[in-house]
């Protein structure tokens, strides 16, 4: 009878085993809006990939170009910046392959890692990052090892500390005592989706590395030349362009001038007032092209003399009008457009001018237009008083820009006081982020300086399993939730600013693309 009380009915049997992959199934289950997390990563990360491409292929054909000019003396760091670009081809479709074995293993022949289907999936990535069969993380940590130690040692050493920050494969802080190696570190028992983020991540360091090194042996070939190695002459005009009924003026100079003596100037065959030091000046009668050649004779140590050789021209035009855009041709909707204007031989005080699809007002010695209409041009027209009688002398259209989107930084004060902003990519203190109380974002290209307001951002940090915690705020400023998770990060955690909606002075709405950040 005791024993029949032990034995469980099949429908008990039946409910017990139920509960026991529902267990398993609480215990490995990644949520929907995780996997999405890590889609919308990856994409951000490889879209900053293709950008870092462009940007290495452009410094490499420069550096092509400049090799051609001298290949004395730029071949040894050109034959190494053909090496770095070979070793980071290799190893960006080394990772490539991994990426497409892992996805393989977990959707099948019709594998996509671009759409991937069973993201959920973690036994594809133990098998090939970690399995004995595979061992895809130790080959990635080797082929990593490998190629930072050869660029370290391409590049001068003060360069080298860069490079091996962006490739190092120690393992991580706050990782668990009981690992004891890299590839577990890195992919044990993560979801397929998270393992693509992560290697597509890695890409994107080997692309930073490249672009470093390919940068420090441009800068190399030219390291330590001495400059002045010979004597010139030169003519610097105050103006190339002149009105008729105004003078010429120019400065004849010889380049490495030696003090103690003052070289003789002839124009044409002329000696020129020796008074003058150099300054040369001269009426322009006549419109068009205006030659000047001569010489300047220098005495030498040997008592003989150096003839050096000059010539210049200058144009002589009728007055007119001249209308620039100090931001080029293009004027950006909502802002401030600062524009000058200037007719040669009239008073600014006699010069008038406005614009069409929008305002034009005068601002100091210059103007400030600030258009409306995206996509209309602007056109300004320009007025010229003299002896009391106006005259239109010119017009200029104007193509209407929207703004471009800004970037998304953090903006702290460094240890002088600074303040420095911070765009990912590169280690922060843990003291500098918090200190930061938020994100900021703003256009600062060196042709732009427009703010604008973050109205709310996200902040993705992902565990030890590759699962994203993520924590939103409605402003420009860290949430409680997020400052708890930021206070929580150990050193060397990476973590993503994402999802960051800001609003500039043209009203548009715009999502940021977003920030790596490195503790």
């Amino acid at each position: 009878m005791s024993a029949n009380s032990n034995r469980l009915s099949p429908r008990q049997k039946m409910i017990n085993l139920m509960y026991i992959v529902f267990l398993a199934m609480v215990a490995l289950n990644v949520s929907s809006d995780v996997l999405s997390g890590f889609k919308h990563v990856e994409d951000a990360l490889d879209a900053s990939n293709q950008g870092a491409q462009t940007r290495n292929k452009k410094l490499f054909d420069e550096f092509t170009a400049s090799y051609e000019k001298n290949q004395e003396k730029a071949g040894i760091w050109y034959a190494r910046a053909q090496s770095t670009r070979q070793r980071t081809e290799n190893l960006y479709a080394m990772i490539d392959s991994l990426k497409l074995a892992i996805v393989y293993m977990a959707d099948g022949d019709d594998a996509d890692p671009d759409n991937i289907r069973n993201r959920e999936n973690l036994e594809p990535v133990n098998q090939i990052m970690l399995s004995p069969s595979h061992r895809g993380g130790e080959r990635l940590q080797a082929a990593l090892n490998e190629y930072r130690e050869a660029l370290v040692s391409y590049v001068p050493t003060n360069d080298g500390h860069v490079i091996s920050n962006y490739l190092s494969t120690e393992i991580p802080e706050g990782t668990n005592a009981t690992i004891k190696d890299w590839p577990t570190a890195m992919f044990e028992n993560i979801p397929v989706a998270a393992a693509v983020t992560i290697l597509a991540k890695i890409q994107g360091d080997v692309l930073n590395a490249e672009g470093e090194a390919i940068s420090s042996l441009m800068q190399s070939v030219d390291r330590g030349d001495v400059r002045v190695n010979q004597l010139s002459a030169f003519v610097i005009p105050n103006s190339r362009n002149v009105m008729r009924g105004q003078k010429y003026e120019a400065q004849i100079v010889m380049a490495a001038i030696d003090s103690t003596q003052t070289p003789q100037i002839y124009i044409g065959d002329q000696l020129y007032d020796a008074e003058k030091n150099g300054y040369y000046s001269v009426v322009a009668t006549r419109e068009g092209i205006q030659n000047i050649s001569g010489f300047l004779e220098v005495a030498k140590p040997d008592g003989s003399s150096e003839k050096l050789p000059f010539e210049t021209s200058y144009f002589v035009s009728e007055p007119v009008a001249t209308v620039s855009n100090t931001m080029m041709n293009v004027m950006y909707a909502g802002i401030e457009n600062p524009v000058s204007i200037s007719v040669p031989g009239v008073a600014a005080s006699q010069i008038s001018a406005s614009m069409t699809n929008g305002t034009l007002t005068r601002s100091g010695n210059g103007w400030v237009a600030k258009p409306k209409e995206v996509d209309k041009d602007a056109v300004i027209t320009v007025t010229a008083t003299q002896n009391g009688r106006s005259m239109q002398v010119s017009q200029m259209a104007f193509r209407v820009r929207r703004l471009p989107d800004p970037t998304p930084y953090i903006a702290y004060k460094d240890a002088s006081g600074n303040v420095q902003k911070y765009k990912g990519g590169t280690p922060i203190p843990k003291a500098s982020l918090l200190s930061a109380g938020g994100i900021r974002a703003a256009i600062d290209d060196g042709l732009l300086n427009v703010e604008f307001q973050v109205k709310s951002f996200r902040v993705d940090i992902f565990d030890s399993m590759g699962n994203d915690i993520p924590e939103d705020s409605q402003t420009s400023e860290w949430s409680s939730r997020q400052m708890e998770a930021l206070r929580r990060l150990s050193r060397g955690k990476t973590f993503f600013i994402t999802r960051v909606k800001a609003v500039g002075p043209d009203g548009i709405e715009r999502t940021l693309s977003p920030i790596q950040v490195i503790l």
